[in-house]
């Protein structure tokens, strides 16, 4: 693997920094800050969180899709010796349902969870009692005793069925999300042909490598309640908690520690955290709750369920004129906290890089017996990529032109930047910030030896290969405001502390931003410390989700350093009797501009003398500390491209990835081996669900994928080699350092390619409606194409 990052912006930032090249440290791969506690065993996971007197709690889970709860017998489970308490939905009927981050769309509220099931249960795995005991296998012995009573009723398990009763008084169509603009019906009256699909998308999720957990502690003598194992979303957690069980968010207080593993689905507010929370009050004790692995894959938070049903109006040259699409998406059995999220970014997000005169989108939210779905790595843009990726394949056989010239002819122009599209998404105007599409390609198309592959590929199927390649376009989103805060303290070591409230899920966060830290104050990045995790440290924070961290806290890091540096250079100035314009920082020395060799003044000494303590500030405000609140309206829009290769075996139907390609537009990389790293790791789990992972249920409603037996995951054997190219050509107008996210990139494309490249293997154009590409279905399509000509690529 290889990264290929420019220099026109970052040399062009050190020059407005007065920094040396030598000295930068934004776009250097530098090693992680994060990583010595980890390899050496010294992490601190929610399993290694532990309290004296702390209680175990076990959740008992309906073993039905639908049902009507007729009673829950706990009594053989509370005379078990060490069952300190044993609740059912009737001993917390107190607590209000888990509420869901701010949306437009309306009437989603009476379809929230309830941290344990009331009158009804509504899918395999929902909670509906808890165990609380003196070891981890007394309450799981004792949850084992509970025995639940249900009324089974017909579950609902497929999205595309009519709209009907779901529950009394709730339908499973709470919602149908429109959106649109242009003149859709003449766009179709006036066109050449019209392309129509059906494609869908398996239901698959984040399954991180370590499962949820939670530990709760009350401390009396101060009145907070703790939580340690949060994630993602602290803050907002603490605070809706905290209404929940009527405290102040400030006797509330949240603890990140290592998390292995975020992908959307860590970290959310589900009822557990709840549940441990209202424990630890109750009973007095800490409470510690651990999920195993069967119970992450039936409750933890599912993704990706969509149908779509698309059309396109297209001019004789390829050039669409309209679009129409009606999709269904699978829900699930509640609201969780993203509210209608993926099913409003499906909508909003689906153009990507091409120009489309008119459009006409219906999200048809439906509710299912299966396990509440939410976000999981470019939630949206997956699906959506996937059936815009498979609409222009299909345009190309169409008008029999090359698939890489229908692209071509459709990409809006570089010259057309910033880009408004008539559309909003996560509550937000989509416009496109910045972006050369064309060039990207060009150099992708060079990058991976387009031509000369087609011509080996050729060769290989004359002599009997099953060979092909496939190529996906696509624009990410990043920077979701709207707004982020960090705090900055130089202390009398000349070490800088870095309060934030952003989230570290394995990201490198604490590193991206220790380097614009010490970037922007000319230190050595090691001496910056990250504090992150605490909502006790800071009042403020917005987490790490939707690829905004680097943006946002990474663009209020600067300010403040910035902040930071102009007050060092003032004091400075004093006490070296200089004019400030004729200092700068190098190496967390102020000195002299045009005399190296002049003696300087450290950080380290004007910290120090500004401590509150000392009475010669000469009227500097005491302290060499700042805060950095940085605002965004918009959200920015990071773009790429991904190559497949593939081999079919003939014998199994597997698909063997022999080589894949990434490109990569991030604004400006402030760290390119990190950025690498996102992209590879996000291309597994593209690709597991391009290929491998998939919730399955039978008729009745019951879950077939509850362990890794049934439910595949790719393993390093399955990885292809990876060859990353990371650019810089497009920095985003919005942010002071032009910075775009860059988590999802290796994700968004990748079951696009594949299905590219499988049709090309199979000489099938627009074989591939469905992901995952199953082993079966590439059997079934192998047998008809032997009774088709073979066709060119």
């Amino acid at each position: 693997m290889s990264v290929l990052p420019t220099t026109t912006t970052t040399q062009l930032n050190l020059l407005a920094l007065d920094l040396d090249p030598s000295d930068a440290v934004i776009g250097q791969s530098v090693t992680r800050l994060e990583d010595g506690a980890l390899v050496r065993g010294e992490g601190n996971f929610a399993g290694d969180v532990n309290f004296p007197r702390q209680l175990h709690m076990r959740v008992v889970r309906s073993q039905v899709p639908h049902g009507r709860l007729v009673g829950i017998d706990t009594d053989a489970a509370r005379e078990l010796p060490g069952v300190i308490a044993v609740w059912t939905g009737k001993d917390v009927a107190d607590i209000p349902p888990i509420p869901f981050r701010a949306t437009k769309v309306q009437g989603l509220e009476a379809y929230c969870q309830p941290i344990l099931a009331q009158a009804f249960v509504r899918y395999v795995g929902e909670p509906v009692a808890v165990v609380f005991a003196t070891d981890a296998y007394v309450a799981e012995d004792a949850a084992a005793l509970v025995l639940v009573n249900t009324e089974t009723l017909t579950p609902v398990m497929d999205a595309r069925l009519p709209p009907a009763e779901f529950l009394p008084g709730l339908s499973t169509e709470p919602t149908v999300i429109h959106k649109g603009y242009g003149d859709v019906d003449a766009a179709f009256e006036s066109a050449w042909a019209e392309v129509s699909l059906d494609l869908s998308v398996g239901r698959h999720s984040g399954v991180p490598l370590e499962c949820r957990g939670a530990i709760a502690r009350y401390d009396a003598s101060r009145d907070v309640l703790e939580m340690h194992g949060a994630a993602k979303k602290s803050h907002w957690n603490r605070d809706e908690m905290a209404k929940m069980l009527k405290r102040s968010p400030s006797s509330m207080h949240l603890y990140e520690g290592h998390v292995g593993g975020g992908f959307g689905v860590r970290g959310e507010l589900y009822p557990e955290d709840v549940l441990v929370c209202l424990a630890a009050l109750r009973l007095r004790r800490p409470i510690k709750w651990v999920e195993d692995r069967r119970e992450n894959l039936l409750a933890t938070n599912h993704s990706r369920e969509q149908y779509h049903f698309i059309r396109a109006a297209i001019d004789e040259q390829g050039r669409i004129l309209g679009i129409r699409n009606r999709f269904f998406h699978s829900q699930g059995a509640y609201v969780r906290t993203h509210g209608p999220r993926v099913a409003d970014m499906s909508a909003g997000l689906l153009l990507g890089p091409y120009r489309v005169p008119a459009y006409e989108v219906a999200a048809h939210y439906r509710m299912t017996n299966k396990t509440p779905a939410a976000t999981y790595r470019a939630p949206g843009r997956y699906e959506t990529t996937f059936v815009r990726e498979r609409l222009l394949d299909a345009i190309a056989e169409k008008t029999g032109i090359d698939r890489i010239e229908v692209r071509r002819r459709n990409l809006i122009g570089k010259e057309e930047m910033p880009y408004t599209r008539p559309l909003d998404a996560l509550g937000v105007d989509v416009v496109l910030d910045s972006g050369d599409y064309a060039g990207l390609l060009d150099k992708t198309l060079a990058r991976a030896e387009w031509d000369r592959r087609r011509e080996d590929i050729q060769r290989r199927r004359k002599a009997g290969e099953r060979v092909g390649l496939g190529i996906a376009m696509f624009v990410e989103k990043s920077g979701l405001g709207p707004s982020d805060m960090v705090r900055l303290t130089v202390d009398s070591s000349g070490c800088v502390e870095l309060v934030t409230g952003a989230g570290s899920v394995g990201q490198g966060m604490e590193t991206a931003l220790a380097q614009i830290c010490a970037h922007e104050l000319g230190i050595d990045y090691q001496t910056v410390r990250v504090v992150k995790g605490r909502t006790d440290q800071i009042e403020f924070g917005n987490g790490a989700h939707a690829s905004r961290v680097t943006v946002m806290s990474g663009s209020a890091t600067q300010i403040a350093a910035k902040k930071i540096r102009e007050k060092a250079l003032k004091v400075a100035s004093t006490l070296l009797q200089l004019p400030a314009s004729e200092l700068h920082i190098r190496q967390g020395v102020v000195r002299p501009r045009n005399d190296p060799s002049a003696s300087g003044i450290t950080l380290a000494q004007v910290a120090a003398y500004l401590h509150p303590s000392q009475k010669t500030s000469n009227g500097h405000e005491p302290g060499l500390s700042a805060e950095g609140w940085f605002y965004s309206d918009h959200m920015n829009y990071p773009y790429g491209i991904h190559i497949a290769q593939v081999r079919l075996d003939e014998g199994t139907g597997a698909v063997d990835i022999e080589q894949y390609w990434v490109s990569y537009d991030v604004g400006r990389a402030v760290n390119p081996k990190m950025i690498e790293g996102q992209i590879v790791g996000g291309l597994a789990q593209g690709l597991g669900g391009a290929l491998y992972e998939q919730f399955s249920y039978d008729a009745a409603g019951q879950p077939l994928s509850t362990t890794f037996a049934d439910y595949l995951m790719i393993t390093a054997h399955e990885m292809p080699p990876v060859d990353v190219m990371i650019t810089e050509d497009a920095p985003s107008p919005l942010n002071p350092l032009g910075l775009k996210g860059a988590g999802e990139g290796g994700t968004n494309a990748a079951g696009a390619a594949i299905a590219s490249a499988v049709d090309d293997a199979l000489q099938m154009p627009g074989a591939i409606q469905h992901l995952p590409v199953l082993p079966d279905e590439v059997l079934r399509l192998l047998a008809r194409s032997h009774a088709r000509p073979a066709q060119g690529i």
